[in-house]
């Protein structure tokens, strides 16, 4: 008899900006374990024996983006928009399938993550630079574009320690939005601050997108600002792509109206 060939898991990211695609899934599962309490995971990790349940937040998902195009992800909590998102960023990484990422991407998820709360705000900029693998001089340029669109004023030079969960947001809104991506992916990030810099946020991914050709994943439960922003949509339900047309289409079928969305 042969044996049963262990699922293909494979993972390709470059800079390739001449490839027509953009981001491709093909096949891919992420299969998350769920344990009773962190004591019964330790025991798993060690001798694999303890029971526990499991969940694909990703389940066969296969979609393709081309260069380009503005795609919204719709579908209601726990769909498996979230996490399609943080495997094209590399947060986590499939169980298994194949994922194509060909492009510098930029990511507005959890705009407050990744700060050194000990450091202050612009030392917080010039560090968010160097992860990303800019050149000194590449940073200095960023920097006052993003103290400017950021409005902290002197509490730039703060350490973060003392800003709000607002003030975190809009940094971190204004470092990743300077960057200059190839691919944007957005999860719920225009929502930052007041009523005024949360329209500024907006146009400023405007303005990203029509300045180059970049292409855009965008995850929101608005389905107005959905048709705003994008021009195809794919609907995921239970972690599987279940349709993918124009962005009316997606809306018309997530939405479940003939008649279209309001």
């Amino acid at each position: 008899m042969f044996s049963k060939a262990a699922p293909v898991t494979s993972v390709i990211r470059d800079r390739d900006v001449d490839n027509p695609i953009a981001v491709r899934f093909e096949h891919v599962t992420k299969t998350y374990k769920l344990f009773r309490s962190d004591r019964h995971r330790l025991a798993h990790a060690i001798t694999g024996k303890v029971k526990c349940d499991t969940i694909n937040a990703s389940d066969d998902l296969t979609f393709t983006v081309n260069r380009g195009e503005s795609v919204a992800l719709l579908g209601d909590n726990g769909a498996g928009k979230s996490t399609a998102l943080k495997m094209i960023t590399g947060v986590c990484f499939p169980t298994k399938g194949s994922i194509e990422v060909h492009g510098r991407v930029s990511a507005l998820l959890e705009l407050s993550a990744g700060f050194d709360m000990r450091l202050t705000g612009r030392e917080n900029i010039r560090l968010r630079g160097q992860i990303w693998g800019l050149e000194n001089d590449e940073i200095d340029a960023m920097e006052p574009e993003v103290i400017e669109f950021s409005e902290l004023g002197k509490y730039i030079d703060q350490p973060m320690r003392t800003y709000s969960s607002g003030m975190r947001a809009r940094l971190g809104f204004a470092v990743t939005s300077s960057m200059k991506p190839d691919i944007l992916v957005v999860d719920e990030a225009l929502a930052v601050g007041d009523r005024k810099f949360s329209l500024k946020c907006r146009r400023r991914v405007r303005s990203i997108m029509e300045e180059g050709h970049v292409t855009v994943l965008f995850v929101t439960h608005s389905l107005k600002m959905a048709e705003v922003f994008c021009e195809k949509g794919i609907v995921l339900e239970h972690g599987h792509a279940v349709f993918s047309g124009t962005i009316e289409e997606a809306m018309k079928f997530y939405a479940g109206d003939d008649e279209g969305v309001e």
